[in-house]
């Protein structure tokens, strides 16, 4: 049985006439660049999670940068973050001269530890990154309440959550500025790169349109210094196609990962692996299925040798990575952190799984 990690194929083929009309679309027209479909897919995520301004952009990356430009980030500047995440997250403070501090994560949801978030904020705290991992919201109410009291902003990073309700109100609309990734393998996802940033406050939304398009304020006004910023006119027609039918594959999404979790609820009952644990309060759009088990690469050979493919999301965290050395950070502090990495893995997860290719996968696990 041939199982894809995530079936971007059969997505493709799904809605294959309309996508190749809206790219035909672009390229009879030539707008290439901030053509009118840029402006349709901002209007159409605004109306789906409800912020004032949304800016599409190049990449969640940038978003990130984006966000923390806009904020004034300077060297030696703290910006408090997860440790278990994708290693852009910390990047982009490092890349304007912050300091990343890291926060130990719940064993449960393995988001931001909010318990240990305030014993981190110094003098220097700027902002508050948490990441609403795997596709389900950090705590942003708590992590939101924690921020006023210091005056602290706090940017989402939604990369893997779009999608996601947290308390009635969609992810990337729950803090001072929202960022997420169209990336291709994303619940909602683009054939290149791109990303879109979030915010109800004007003033921010003003400055970092300016500023992903070299801080120009208007044509070869330069008021700050930028980047070059812009989701390009073919991924914006994509995703105008796409996220018609994104409430439906959420819904989907939803329903295999709750076919998974019961279907494998002898292997937990068991205590051979651990599943994903969503909080009442809020939903998941399961950019991930991940899984925990103590043996995670005699178990990756087993699935692998039955041809299931897996993927580790993320097996090194942030603090161990060279290129953040400097901070001379010991790994004790991190316990589960340290644990989670070790033991994670992510199983195929995509809205068009078949329920012959899942209950093989299951069927696979539960006879290990």
């Amino acid at each position: 049985m041939q199982i894809p990690f995530i079936d971007l194929k059969q997505q493709y083929e799904q809605n294959k006439e309309e996508i190749h009309q809206a790219i035909t679309s672009v390229l009879e027209s030539t707008a290439f660049i901030m053509g009118p479909q840029v402006a349709q897919l901002e209007k159409s995520l605004a109306e789906y999670t409800g912020a004032k301004h949304v800016l599409a952009c190049s990449s969640g990356t940038d978003a990130l940068l984006l966000a923390l430009m806009a904020l004034d980030l300077k060297p030696g500047d703290e910006v408090i973050t997860s440790p278990f995440s994708f290693f852009a997250t910390a990047e982009v403070i490092c890349l304007l001269g912050g300091t990343p501090v890291f926060v130990d994560i719940d064993p449960v949801t393995y988001n931001l530890d909010t318990e240990r978030l305030q014993e981190k904020i110094t003098a220097r705290t700027k902002a508050i990154i948490p990441v609403s991992l795997y596709g389900q919201c950090a705590d942003m109410d708590e992590i939101n309440e924690i921020a006023g009291k210091y005056n602290i902003a706090v940017i989402e990073d939604a990369a893997q959550s779009f999608g996601a309700e947290y308390k009635g109100n969609k992810s990337c609309n729950l803090s001072t500025i929202g960022c997420t990734s169209f990336f291709p393998s994303k619940p909602l996802g683009c054939y290149g790169d791109g990303g879109a940033i979030f915010t109800n406050d004007d003033q921010l939304a003003q400055k970092m349109r300016s500023l992903l398009v070299h801080g120009q304020s208007a044509r070869y006004q330069h008021r700050y210094i930028g980047i070059n910023g812009r989701m390009d006119t073919l991924q914006a027609a994509i995703l105008n196609v796409k996220i018609k039918y994104f409430p439906d594959e959420v819904l989907e999404r939803d329903r295999i990962a709750k076919r998974y979790t019961e279907g494998l609820r002898p292997a937990v009952d068991s205590e051979r692996i651990v599943t994903p644990v969503i909080k009442s309060d809020r939903t998941s759009v399961y950019a991930q299925y991940s899984i925990r088990v103590k043996d995670r690469e005699a178990f990756i050979a087993y699935l692998n040798s039955k041809q299931i493919p897996t993927a580790v999301h993320y097996p090194v965290p942030m603090y161990r990575q060279e290129a953040l050395s400097c901070l001379q950070i010991d790994p004790k502090e991190y316990p589960v952190t340290e644990q989670v990495s070790r033991e994670i893995l992510s199983i195929p997860m995509s809205a068009f799984l078949t329920e012959d290719q899942q209950d093989y996968i299951i069927e696979t696990i539960l006879s290990r």
